[in-house]
C-alpha cells in the first residue's frame, strides 16, 4: 500500500499526500526558478558586457585617447619652458658666483662709521616699521631686536604698527613699547580705529606721521622677525651711496626650520626662491619681488610709486612690480641674514600658500596691461616682468605640476595607448629638484625626492588659489595672518597637563580633514593598483607614493600638531 500511495501521490496528486511531501515540491520548483534567473541574469551581463565593449573602445579611442594625448603633449610644451626657465635662472645664478657679481661688487659700498667730532649726523634717519596682528606669541621678538639695532639712537625711530583685535594683547605690545621707551629707544605706539587695507593700509598709514617725514629710509620687518645688530649697518650704505637703487632685500634664515617635515620643506622651497631666483634676478635684471619683511627701501621710492596698494593680498609684490616700472634697481643682499618663523601647522601653511599663490595671480591680471604699455623701462625688462616673473614662475609652473602629476600621469596609467617619455617627464624632475637642492640647501638633499612628492601635493592648493586670483574670485582679496608658534609648544609642555575634553579633541581632527586630497589620494591609489595588474609600465612606483603624502595631507598630519587645550 505504500508503495501504491507513493506512485498515486506522484501521479495523481492525491489530496491526502503528505505535508513534507508538498513542502518539498515547492522547494524544487523554488530552486529551478532561481536557476532560470540566474541563468537570465548571467547571460544578461554577457549580452550587457559585450555591448557596453565595443561603444567602450569607440569612446576611448576617438575621444578619451586623443583628449588625453593632447593634454600631454600640451603638459610636455609647459614642461619644455619651465626646463629653459630653470636652465636661465641658473645661468645667472652660475654667471653671479663666476664673475662675482656680488653686490658688494657691482655696488658702490663704504662701512658706516662713528665719528666723534662731528657726531652722529651722518648717519641717515632711518624708520623701522614693524607690522603686528594679534601675534602675542612672537612680538617681543621683532621689538626687541629693533630697538637692539646698532644705530645711533637719535637717529632712527621704531614704529610698532598694532592691528590688533584682542584688547589683552593690544594692552601688552603697548606696555612692551613703554619699556623700551623708558630705556631711551626712539619707539612709537601706533593704532587704527579700523583694519582697512590690512598690512598695506597699516603700513601706508604709518608713512603718513609728521615725524616719519625726516627720515629717508623704511626697514620693515613682520613680528617673527629678528635683524642682527649690525644690519643697517651694512644693509643702509648700499642705498647711501648709490641713488639709483630704491630697494634692498636681506635673506632669511629659519629659526625652526627643523621643527618637523613641514618647515624642512618649506626651507628647500624657499631657499632655492633666494638662491637662485632672487640672487640670479639681482644680479643681472636688477629687479624680483620684495619678500615683505627684511628688506629695506627708500622712502622716495615708495612714494613715486605710488605708496602701499591694497588692491591684492601680495601688496610688497605690487609695490616691487610698480617701483620697477619707474626703473627703480632692486639688491639682494644674501650675505645679510634676517632670522623669521617658518609656520609650523599644515593649516598655516596652506593659509598663507593661499595668499602667495592667488595674490600674484590677482597682480598680473590688473598690471599686465600697465607693463606692456610702460615707457619707462627697456623692452627687455617688460619682458622680464610679464613672461619670466608673472607668467612662468607664478602661473605655467603651479599649473603644470598639478594637472601633470596629479592628474595627466595617473590617466596615462588607465590608457597605455598613450605613452609618456619618461625621462623626460619623471626622471628628469627628480634631477632638477636634486640639483635644486645641492645648490640652494645641500643639507637637504636626502630629502629631495620627498620634496618633489610634498610640492605635488601643495601645487592642487596653489592652483585653486591661482584660479580665484585670475578669476577674481570670492575668496581673491582674503587675508589670513601666517600664524607663527614662538615659543608656544615649549610653553605648553611645561604647563600642567589637563585632560581635554573628547568633544574638543573630536571637532579638531574633523577641522584637520580634507576630502579634496583625500579624494585624489583615492585615485592615484586606484591608477597604482590598475597598473600593478594591467599597466605595460611602472607608473605605481611613483603613484603609491604620491598617494601616500595625499593621504598624510587629508588627514592634517604634516606639521606640528597643537595640543588641544
Amino acid at each position: 500500500m505504500e508503495r501504491g500511495e507513493w506512485s498515486i501521490v506522484m501521479e495523481g496528486g492525491n489530496k491526502s499526500i503528505p505535508c513534507f511531501l508538498i513542502f518539498c515540491k515547492e522547494k524544487m520548483d523554488l530552486v529551478s526558478a532561481k536557476s532560470v534567473v540566474m541563468e537570465w541574469v548571467v547571460g544578461s551581463t554577457a549580452d550587457i558586457a559585450g555591448k557596453i565593449g565595443p561603444v567602450w573602445e569607440i569612446v576611448k579611442g576617438f575621444f578619451l585617447v586623443p583628449v588625453l594625448r593632447f593634454a600631454l603633449y600640451t603638459c610636455l610644451v609647459l614642461s619644455f619652458l619651465l626646463f629653459v626657465e630653470w636652465v636661465h635662472m641658473m645661468f645667472l645664478a652660475a654667471l653671479a658666483k663666476i664673475f662675482r657679481k656680488r653686490p658688494g661688487k657691482r655696488y658702490k659700498w663704504e662701512p658706516m662709521k662713528d665719528d666723534l667730532e662731528n657726531g652722529c649726523l651722518h648717519f641717515p634717519m632711518v624708520l623701522v616699521q614693524i607690522p603686528i596682528y594679534n601675534e602675542i606669541e612672537v612680538y617681543k621678538i621683532s621689538i626687541g631686536a629693533a630697538c637692539n639695532l646698532s644705530w645711533p639712537a637719535d637717529r632712527f625711530v621704531v614704529q610698532v604698527l598694532d592691528d590688533s583685535t584682542d584688547l589683552v594683547i593690544k594692552e601688552k605690545i603697548e606696555k612692551e613699547c613703554m619699556k623700551w621707551a623708558n630705556e631711551g629707544i626712539n619707539i612709537r605706539y601706533q593704532i587704527r580705529e579700523t583694519r582697512v587695507g590690512y598690512k598695506a593700509g597699516a603700513l601706508k598709514e604709518g608713512l603718513k606721521h609728521d615725524y616719519v617725514k625726516e627720515c629717508e629710509y623704511v626697514a620693515i620687518f613682520d613680528a617673527d622677525f629678528q635683524p642682527e645688530p649690525d644690519f643697517l649697518r651694512r644693509a643702509i650704505p648700499f642705498l647711501i651711496h648709490n641713488p639709483e637703487i630704491g630697494l634692498v632685500q636681506a635673506r632669511w634664515r629659519f629659526v625652526n626650520a627643523d621643527e618637523c617635515f613641514l618647515t624642512r620643506m618649506q626651507e628647500m622651497s624657499l631657499d632655492y626662491q633666494f638662491v637662485i631666483e632672487q640672487e640670479g634676478g639681482s644680479s643681472i635684471h636688477s629687479f624680483f619681488s620684495f619678500n615683505g619683511s627684511g628688506g629695506i627701501w627708500r622712502i622716495a621710492t615708495i612714494d613715486g610709486a605710488g605708496g602701499w596698494n591694497d588692491r591684492t593680498t601680495v601688496e610688497d609684490m605690487d609695490l616691487a612690480v610698480r617701483a620697477g616700472l619707474k626703473g627703480w634697481k632692486f639688491v639682494f643682499l644674501g650675505d645679510i641674514e634676517v632670522k623669521s618663523e617658518l609656520p609650523s601647522t599644515f593649516k598655516a601653511f596652506r593659509s598663507q600658500q593661499h595668499r602667495w599663490s592667488c595674490g600674484p595671480a590677482n597682480l598680473f591680471r590688473k598690471t599686465v596691461t600697465e607693463i606692456a604699455k610702460n615707457k619707462e623701462v627697456s623692452i627687455r625688462t617688460k619682458f622680464y616682468m610679464i613672461y619670466h616673473f608673472f607668467f612662468i614662475r607664478k602661473i605655467v609652473g603651479t599649473m603644470f605640476t598639478f594637472f601633470f602629476y596629479c592628474m595627466v600621469l595617473p590617466l596615462v596609467s588607465l590608457m597605455p595607448e598613450v605613452d609618456v617619455p619618461k625621462w623626460g617627464a619623471i626622471v628628469a624632475t627628480f634631477i632638477i629638484a636634486t640639483i635644486n637642492t645641492i645648490v640652494a640647501t645641500p643639507r637637504s638633499i636626502h630629502l629631495a625626492v620627498p620634496w618633489v612628492l610634498f610640492e605635488n601635493i601643495m601645487s592642487f592648493h596653489k592652483m585653486k588659489a591661482l584660479f580665484v586670483g585670475l578669476f577674481e574670485a570670492k575668496r581673491a582679496n582674503e587675508w589670513v595672518v601666517t600664524e607663527k608658534l614662538g615659543d608656544a609648544l615649549k610653553n605648553k609642555s611645561n604647563a600642567e597637563p589637563t585632560t581635554p575634553k573628547q568633544p574638543r579633541r573630536l571637532n579638531r581632527f574633523r577641522e584637520r580633514i580634507l576630502p579634496q586630497e583625500l579624494t585624489i589620494a583615492v585615485f592615484l591609489f586606484a591608477c597604482g593598483c590598475y597598473g600593478i595588474f594591467y599597466g605595460p609600465d611602472h607608473y605605481y612606483i611613483y603613484l603609491f607614493p604620491q598617494a601616500i603624502f595625499f593621504t598624510i595631507a587629508g588627514f592634517g598630519l604634516f606639521g606640528t600638531i597643537l595640543p588641544s587645550s
